[in-house]
């Protein structure tokens, strides 16, 4: 790697690394003084809070990650700029992409950061850090409740439209994985019922499939006249062709922003069988966060001309100039969400928008500092 290259990428990785350290740090200790009393509250021990801490940083990389490039690259090349070194090597004949070509590069680099951690890495964060919450209630709600109210969340509701079957469970126990007071409607193609399910307890086999129906009664209907034609009571009967999955039915309606990456895909996946359309909400938040893989070049984009703007002038009025039109990116990606959510732009082209929009702005800014 040429002299300028490493000379370049070493005060932009120092400052950013810096940068890094200090707002994850701080937003550890938020996350900690937000949560540490009701983690001690249901009987965390220290382990337990450190292990918290630790699955918790990987989602908090995500969030921090854009900004940190943000100011990273501002100061460093406006820090180099302010000592007139850009200037020096610009009177040598670079230009400004080739003095900056190794930022560029260490853009698409954490593009690839990027991609996995919203891939990946971050889902499993939010995933482990729900778990912590919910092993220390459960394990707080044994010592005064009977196991199958351990865990449980009332008034679960599914359409499995696709399948022509509306569920409604009374109470889920994370616990003893079962359903009590079990409800499904079987419909037919007008959406008229067939056939209902009643049940004290259900759970889901997972060795042959189905679910398991436990002390119910199976009632027949007239889908014309709605009358009932048959009612049969039995002990114990397995549903081989009810295919729900207990875990979708408890995020399915759950705010798109409280999901992870994975959840996303599995809601998404089933409003399109389904034809619902919720599909488009969700299928937003799953664009937006794909998108997000473009943060770090939409941010070199923009950044490298407002740090080398002006002749030297401080560091920080680049960094100010900058940061608002950040602001203004992110009120831009806000209303591609309110837009692509109402279903005026499809869910792709909303995510999109403001990264292209930014991209846009960065040209322009690019042509003038040329």
């Amino acid at each position: 790697m040429p002299i300028i290259d490493r000379y370049i990428l070493r005060e932009w990785l120092g400052i950013l690394g810096l940068v890094l350290a200090a707002t994850l740090g701080l937003r550890i200790m938020h996350a900690l003084y937000e949560d540490l009393d009701e983690l001690l509250a249901l009987g965390a021990s220290a382990s337990e809070v450190v292990a918290y801490s630790v699955v918790k940083i990987p989602g908090f990389l995500a969030t921090l990650l854009p900004v940190c490039l943000l100011v990273s690259v501002l100061y460093s090349l406006g820090k180099l700029h302010h000592g007139s070194e850009i200037t020096a090597m610009r009177a040598a004949g670079l230009g400004l992409f080739r003095i900056t070509r190794s930022v560029w590069v260490g853009g698409l680099l954490f593009c690839g950061v990027v991609w996995m951690l919203n891939a990946t890495v971050v889902p499993w964060s939010f995933e482990e850090s729900r778990k912590v919450w919910e092993v220390l209630q459960v394990r707080q709600e044994l010592a005064g409740k009977a196991p199958d109210r351990v865990g449980s969340r009332s008034a679960v509701t599914f359409d499995n439209a696709a399948a022509g079957r509306l569920w409604f469970i009374n109470r889920y126990s994370q616990f003893t994985k079962r359903a009590y007071g079990v409800t499904v409607s079987e419909l037919d193609a007008k959406r008229n019922e067939t056939t209902r399910w009643l049940a004290r307890e259900a759970w889901q086999d997972e060795k042959q499939g189905g679910w398991v129906f436990r002390d119910g009664r199976e009632i027949g209907f007239d889908a014309v006249s709605g009358e009932v034609i048959r009612t049969e009571a039995f002990r114990e009967v397995a549903m081989r062709n009810f295919n729900e999955d207990a875990g979708l039915m408890q995020i399915y309606d759950a705010k798109p922003d409280s999901l992870s990456l994975f959840e996303l895909g599995r809601v998404v996946e089933h409003y399109r069988e389904s034809g619902s359309p919720k599909e488009q909400i969700y299928a937003l938040r799953y664009a937006s966060v794909l998108a997000e893989a473009l943060m770090p070049l939409v941010i070199i984009a923009f950044a490298i001309p407002f740090a080398v703007a002006g002749v030297r002038v401080n560091p920080a009025v680049g960094v100010s100039k900058a940061l608002g039109l950040f602001v203004v990116y992110f009120v831009a990606l806000r209303l591609g969400m309110v837009f692509g959510g109402r279903g005026f732009l499809s869910p792709t082209l909303a995510a999109l928008l403001p990264h292209l929009a930014l991209l846009g702005a960065g040209g322009v800014a690019w042509a003038r500092a040329k």
